[in-house]
């Protein structure tokens, strides 16, 4: 029975050993890596200082990845950092890149870790239009590195922490720039400003420094999640499994980020890797023209509440990501699926927040973090973890 002591424990040891499994192969990749990670964002920072834009694409699974750097240009997590102008163009990338790139903008393609031919070719229109390209997932970009794994979860995660350090490390170079500008002319007047600047090739090795450190502390926390929440986690995928067996579906939720990993999730379950059963899901997140009219016509607090009540069914399973645990609309839906008695799954960062407080989740897995981008990273490994390890327990 799924319920049987030894039977969780077992899969509780499985899991942990599928998160320790990422350490060896992440710490490869960036070792080898940060130094081109770093050269990339000053390259994507020099083009959005001179007007250029970022636009990002992939299909499946990996539009989510696009859709990912989107939000985190546009709706920066880092607090006090500019809006940057990026589009997630997964939807029609074959016709919109020839139209709409120029010269001076960001394209970054995503893909499996084969790589994806109509990807490869969508970048190269884009570099021969004189736009500089990344390849995450294929050979063809101004910066593509080799997948670190063939497994597509790993990869896709590896992928997810690359962007994010692409992301911060592209506003270090951006404020660089602006420190260089405000001295500029008037530095023998006001010699505060700016203060004594870095050389291009000091400023590329400390941010190289801090990608290697950001890249240590996602693995230290990738494995206090192993150790600290393998058994919630265990127990969280086998009363999944139980509800699923009698015919019920996960709905999935969150915001930003949180929104695109729930989208994530919600394609691995319908369209899932090799090896794996489908299984029925329903990205809540995934419905713009819905959580905009939501958000105008009543509230934004209700966005996926109202999405709840017109989708969920008994043994439903009801699943939120979030890493603040405070979101109002996400608290909300989650108060409605307790209501009606649906099993309720929380991913969650910090502390786990008003939804590990209040108990709105059946089940609640804490990444405690207070650092956005690192959450988001484990949280990633979690819930792909979580996804093979229903598979486990299918075929069992």
């Amino acid at each position: 029975m799924l319920n049987a002591t030894c039977s969780v424990t077992e899969l509780a040891v499985r899991i942990a050993a599928a998160i320790c499994s990422r350490t060896p192969v992440a710490q490869r990749f960036f070792d080898s890596h940060a130094e081109d990670i770093a050269r990339a964002a000053r390259a994507v920072a020099e083009r959005l200082s001179a007007g250029g834009s970022i636009y990002a694409f992939g299909r499946g699974a990996y539009a989510t990845d696009a859709a990912h750097v989107a939000v985190e240009f546009v709706h920066p997590v880092l607090v006090g950092k500019p809006a940057l102008p990026a589009s997630d163009v997964s939807l029609s990338f074959e016709t919109s890149l020839p139209v709409i790139v120029g010269a001076r903008d960001v394209v970054v393609g995503f893909g499996p870790p084969q790589g994806d031919p109509d990807v490869d070719r969508a970048l190269a229109g884009a570099r021969a239009a004189g736009a500089y390209t990344i390849a995450l997932g294929g050979a063809d970009g101004d910066f593509s590195v080799r997948a670190a794994s063939d497994d597509e979860h790993v990869h896709q995660e590896i992928v997810e922490i690359t962007g994010h350090m692409l992301y911060e490390s592209v506003h270090v170079f951006l404020e660089h720039r602006h420190r260089e500008s405000d001295a500029g002319a008037s530095a023998f007047l006001y010699p505060f400003l700016g203060g004594e600047q870095p050389s291009r090739e000091d400023l590329i090795a400390s941010v190289v420094a801090s990608i290697a450190q950001k890249a240590a502390d996602a693995q230290v926390l990738r494995e206090r999640v192993a150790s600290e929440e393998a058994a919630v986690i265990a127990n969280a995928v086998a009363a999944i499994v139980e509800e699923l067996r009698a015919g019920g579906r996960l709905l999935l939720f969150g915001n930003g980020g949180s929104a695109t990993d729930a989208t994530d999730w919600a394609l691995d379950c319908v369209s899932p890797p090799a090896g794996l059963a489908a299984v029925p899901a329903l990205s809540l997140a995934a419905e713009p023209a819905t959580i905009t009219a939501i958000a105008n016509d009543v509230g934004r607090e209700f966005i996926f509440l109202r999405q709840l009540i017109a989708h969920v069914r008994e043994r439903d399973v009801v699943i939120a990501l979030s890493t603040s645990g405070g979101s109002l609309n996400v608290i909300a839906a989650l108060e409605e699926a307790r209501k009606r008695g649906n099993l309720t799954i929380a991913l969650l960062g910090y502390d786990g927040g008003e939804i590990f407080r209040r108990r709105l989740a059946d089940h609640a897995i804490v990444v405690r973090s207070d650092y956005i981008p690192r959450v988001q990273e484990a949280q990633a490994t979690i819930y792909h973890s979580m996804r093979r390890a229903i598979g486990w327990l299918a075929d069992a």
